[in-house]
């Protein structure tokens, strides 16, 4: 098989997804918005559509937007900001235990740091990478089931997590798409390469496709 062209197929896709809705995080990164807001909305976007997480962080962001005013609310309340996202009342003590850990040992402020910030309650590789990338516009790679779904259907890695698939692509993926990867990933895999069934006939990167474990297309 010859090498999979990710150089093309990074051009074709930097030209065609931003006809497409964007994903709620790169949204908000666009907006210039803070470090903190990236990390708690991306907390808020975990198992949650990003049209309930759209509209449930601008609430709660209305109320309080710093470590310490969203601190002072209790659980009850944050909960009531942020419903109905997915495990809401988890994630509003998450999120207070995130703002007291951030006013204990970073003075309010969140860490460009990736092992610090892996250290905050639920925070994973990805809420991690999405802080360093759309919040602190730093070098990281974030996977998400999308890019992991769809890295492994080119047959540009193989790998069987997302972890694994971000380390691999540490490895290959030339660093001027580090950032951008995410993104454009998600709002191919949310608009034309699902799960189950992508639409192939459509896809704009279709020719550069190896179409690994897909076994039904429209």
């Amino acid at each position: 098989m010859a090498e999979f062209d990710i150089d093309a197929v990074m051009g074709i896709l930097e030209r065609e997804m931003p006809r497409y809705q964007q994903p709620v995080v790169d949204q908000m990164g666009a907006a210039a918005q803070t470090p903190f807001r990236v990390l708690i909305a991306t907390i808020l976007s975990l198992r949650t559509k990003d049209t309930v997480t759209a509209v449930a962080a601008p609430r709660l962001f209305a109320v309080a937007d710093t470590p310490r005013t969203l601190s002072a609310l209790s659980e009850e309340r944050i909960a009531e900001l942020i419903y109905p996202v997915g495990f809401y009342r988890n994630k509003a003590r998450t999120i207070r235990q995130v703002c007291e850990l951030l006013l204990e040992r970073y003075a309010g402020t969140v860490p460009a740091d990736l092992d610090a910030l892996l250290a905050m309650p639920g925070v994973g590789r990805k809420t991690a990478n999405l802080v360093m990338t759309m919040g602190h516009h730093l070098p990281g790679i974030c996977v998400d089931t999308h890019v992991h779904r769809i890295c492994n259907r080119w047959g540009y890695v193989q790998t069987k997590t997302p972890d694994a698939t971000e380390f691999a692509l540490r490895e290959k993926l030339p660093q001027p798409y580090w950032i951008p990867i995410n993104g454009l990933l998600v709002t191919l895999g949310q608009n034309v390469c699902h799960p189950t069934s992508p639409h192939c006939s459509t896809c704009p990167v279709a020719a550069y496709c190896a179409r690994v474990g897909v076994t039904r297309s429209r």
